[in-house]
């Protein structure tokens, strides 16, 4: 049975991932700051996600940590879910801190929080799986990203409201993608892939939905995001690796089925040929053709 670690499990996309990785057959261990309802402003808990992976009956563990502290030690954590559920094949890096002051306005503590959750966090959890990955010659490590890492064109520069204020979060978003790609390349060949996964769209989730007013732009499934982190972590490794990945488009690319978070069934009217071609970053950029 694999066994996974998915960061940001107690909520939104990273809840969703460990509940198809439940339904693909892995063992899951789950990872987040609020363990019980209550213990955060925001719905979700990791005691939900395991409860709902245990009653379909998936193996799964919840473990208490905060990865924007100073003192979060890594190897405590993979230890305890190693324990539990026996070596780690997946990794998934899915917890974020997302700030939004401009550039001028970003105080020092939220950057650090911004850099220990989105960089530091991700590095290290990394870099304690990997040697036992390449020893067992199989793995994969999948780093959740933003569009906000692209840079936006320029000058002069007219920048989309949902970019304005991200520039730590973005910032920090490109540096794992920098690192995740230069770590594939290290890595190639020894069976062991490493990725990047952004969505396509917004994504209604928990933690969005209190940042910013979605209603207003495209929206993609949790189960596209879920379908194109499977696809990732259980492709080719000489083939899927140091791919910097958008959701629907890697889909619509691929021609994959997108299945609903029990991988019961097909998820109805988000198949990729019902797509809407302005919702994916393939389309929207390319070269626009003189007339």
């Amino acid at each position: 049975m694999p066994v996974a670690l998915v960061t940001g499990a107690s909520r939104g996309i990273g809840a969703a991932i460990a509940q198809r990785l439940g339904a693909e057959g892995c063992a899951v261990g789950c990872v987040a700051r609020t363990m019980v309802d209550g213990d955060s402003h925001l719905a979700g808990s990791l005691a939900g996600t395991v409860d709902r992976l245990r009653e379909s009956g998936a193996a799964a563990h919840a473990v208490a940590a905060d990865l924007s502290s100073p003192d979060f030690d890594p190897a405590v954590v993979i230890a305890e879910v190693e324990a539990e559920l026996g070596p780690i094949d997946y990794l998934i890096n899915n917890a974020a801190a997302a700030f939004y002051p401009s550039y001028l306005d970003m105080s020092r503590k939220r950057m650090e929080i911004s850099f220990r959750v989105n960089v530091a966090a991700p590095w290290l959890l990394a870099q304690h799986v990997l040697p036992g990955m390449v020893e067992r010659g199989s793995g994969s490590v999948l780093n959740l990203t933003s569009q906000t890492a692209i840079m936006p064109p320029g000058p002069p520069f007219s920048v989309a409201p949902q970019i304005l204020g991200a520039t730590a979060y973005g910032g920090s978003k490109a540096w794992l993608e920098r690192a995740t790609v230069g770590a594939a390349a290290e890595l190639f060949g020894t069976g062991v892939s490493l990725n990047c996964l952004s969505p396509d769209t917004s994504v209604i989730t928990e933690g969005s939905t209190a940042l910013v007013d979605l209603s207003k732009y495209p929206n993609e499934p949790l189960d596209a995001m879920a379908e194109s982190a499977w696809a990732l972590l259980s492709g080719d490794p000489a083939k899927f690796t140091g791919r910097i990945e958008y959701s629907l488009s890697f889909l619509w690319r691929e021609k994959r089925p997108v299945k609903t978070l029990d991988a019961t069934q097909l998820l109805d009217g988000w198949q990729p040929a019902d797509f809407p071609i302005e919702y994916l970053i393939d389309a929207r950029s390319e070269p626009k053709k003189d007339s």
